[in-house]
């Protein structure tokens, strides 16, 4: 985020007032990704007084960087992670009951060129903990894994198990792919539409569980004190002190950066950086049979073309990165994914022109001298700094991935609650999240509930609120009114849901819009006309002036071309 100069309309924020007049808390939670918002909520439901505060926006920094999966991590087996590969089974099952507006089962099928290959060099990497670039994983090798798979899923299934094809009906169900495959493997994970709303949802739960949880965007953490942390609101410069007796370092990648600013230093990270492409390709889209393909490219990377919404998610690099540096998706990683789709559906061309966007994110892992950035354990553990009587208790998260969000947060709540001395009184788990309460199972059921709690607004706009929303749909709409819509983005946002957006989802600026309570920007759908429309819809509902307007869309714009969005030229100029 560009940093900006404070302006007084900024300063009308109740949650961060809210913050600074309570003065204590016992918990502060540092660091608003999925994981310290999980942990957020876990300690908010056992009705603990604590405070998230993020630097930036909710879910905007490792959160958003993600393939939009929620994976039992096959490929984990190989290295022995079984503990992990059994709770990231469970709590993709757990979220497909929990987050069925957002989380929805994903039919994965694995193309595959060999019979025998990798039966030996596994087993030596499992053993023998070897890293280094794997051989080609035959169908034997796949075909244990998948196994195994499935037996981790077996207490509480909800997708089917997995199945095996030979050439012909391999092709037969996907024609497009790369003739010259022998076997392939398809099995069942999860994708997840739009991470950054299903975090909104897991935050917008816990501030609902206790009168005593608040969160705040824009605020940073600038050091440990004698009784808590000092803060600064980033959109006014204010500063102020809350007291605290545990203090949660939850900032992913950025831990040891934060442990630096607070006074503890440390050397725990070593995240890697990962990219991905969106393409807006109806062909390949057609290709994929609404299926992800992941497989196994030359350089031994486990790769994806993953068909979400209806674009193509291509991805993903695993490279050494700096975290005190931003991250962009080079032109060499785009060349990388432009290639890797050849090699799986050759006959179908694809080139820069039919990307819509580009992310790339750093992954919160461990500190990994001299180990391959691919073999690095995706697993999660918690620090605890020595204790002193003149600072809180401060605990820190090393790793950790969105699939295993509630659970992390289960565990790393139940580490603060030893230190106060308090006893746990809920479970997150099979507690349905936001919009997934209530959710209708099937398409009749869907058809009745939006006729009954969306039976006044237009047909088209039903579908699109539903679909961002789940079930939470019912209360936005009662929100707007029963005024007429003004509707700006080609009918996909109205002036009243910006206004809504504003003032329930803790916008605070125009790229917090685009990038993360929408699909706007990730879709591809962001012409200069649309940012000036929703620059104008947020202005009027948080009281923007003229210059504050401007700042905002080219700000938005600056951002957006960094995704590779150059539809944002213009906007503004009008």
């Amino acid at each position: 985020m560009t940093q900006r100069p404070p302006h007084a309309l900024d300063a009308a924020r109740p949650e961060v007032a809210a913050i600074a007049a309570a003065e204590r808390t016992s918990v502060v939670v540092i660091g608003g990704g999925i994981n310290g918002i999980a942990t957020f909520r876990d300690l908010a439901l056992q009705g603990v007084d604590v405070v998230l505060v993020e630097r930036a926006d909710f879910a905007s920094g490792a959160s958003s960087a993600s393939s939009h999966m929620i994976h039992g991590g096959i490929r984990y087996l190989e290295y022995g992670e079984f503990r992990l590969v059994r709770e990231s089974v469970r709590e993709r099952n757990d979220l497909l009951r929990t987050a069925p507006h957002i989380v929805h089962p994903l039919e994965t099928t694995i193309p595959i060129y060999s019979l025998f290959s990798g039966l030996l060099s596994a087993p030596l990497r499992f053993l023998l903990h070897r890293s280094g670039k794997p051989k080609e994983r035959g169908a034997l090798l796949i075909k244990v894994g998948l196994v195994f798979y499935d037996l981790f899923s077996r207490g509480g299934r909800v997708v089917p198990k997995h199945r095996f094809s030979g050439r012909r009906r391999t092709l037969e169900a996907l024609p497009d792919l790369d003739p010259a495959v022998k076997y392939s493997a398809t099995y069942y994970d999860a994708g997840m539409a739009d991470p950054e709303r299903l975090a909104l949802d897991v935050l917008l739960d816990g501030v609902a569980a206790h009168a005593g949880a608040h969160a705040a965007n824009y605020v940073e953490a600038i050091g440990l004190t004698p009784s808590g942390v000092r803060l600064r609101d980033r959109e006014t410069g204010a500063e102020f002190e809350i007291a605290a007796e545990v203090v949660v370092n939850a900032t992913g990648p950025w831990v040891d950066l934060t442990g630096a600013e607070l006074g503890e230093p440390s050397e725990f990270g070593g995240g890697t950086k990962g990219s991905h492409i969106v393409l807006d390709h109806p062909e390949l889209l057609a290709a994929t049979r609404g299926r992800e393909i992941f497989f196994e490219y030359d350089d031994g990377r486990i790769v994806l073309v993953y068909p979400i919404r209806d674009r193509v998610l291509i991805g993903t690099t695993d490279l050494e990165a700096d975290p005190a540096e931003p991250v962009v998706c080079t032109e060499e990683e785009v060349d990388y994914f432009l290639s890797l789709v050849h090699s799986v559906f050759p006959a179908i061309p694809v080139d820069r022109s039919q990307i819509v966007y580009r992310f790339s994110g750093i992954r919160p892992l461990p500190r990994h001298d001299g180990e391959a950035a691919g073999s690095v354990s995706r697993d999660y553990r918690i620090e605890q700094a020595p204790s002193s009587s003149r600072r809180p208790a401060l605990l820190t998260l090393i790793g950790g991935k969105w699939t295993t969000f509630r659970a992390l947060g289960e565990t790393l709540g139940a580490r603060v609650l030893a230190v106060l001395g308090r006893e746990r009184t809920a479970s997150t788990r099979g507690l349905p999240i936001g919009g997934g309460r209530d959710f209708p199972r099937d398409a009749d059921a869907r058809r009745a509930w939006i006729d009954r709690h969306l039976g006044g607004v237009a047909a088209p706009r039903r579908e699109i609120l539903f679909a961002r929303y789940g079930t939470r749909a019912a209360e936005v709409v009662r929100a707007l009114g029963d005024g007429p819509e003004q509707l700006i983005a080609d009918g996909l946002l109205s002036t009243a849901e910006v206004a809504y957006l504003a003032l329930h989802e803790r916008v605070a600026h125009l790229e917090d819009l685009v990038l993360r309570r929408t699909d706007l920007a990730f879709t591809g759908r962001c012409t200069p006309g649309t940012l000036d429309q929703l620059g104008a819809a947020l202005a009027s509902a948080l009281d923007w002036d003229l210059e504050r307007l401007g700042r905002e869309i080219a700000d938005c714009g600056e951002v957006l071309r960094r995704h590779g969005v150059p539809a944002a030229e213009g906007a503004g100029r009008a």
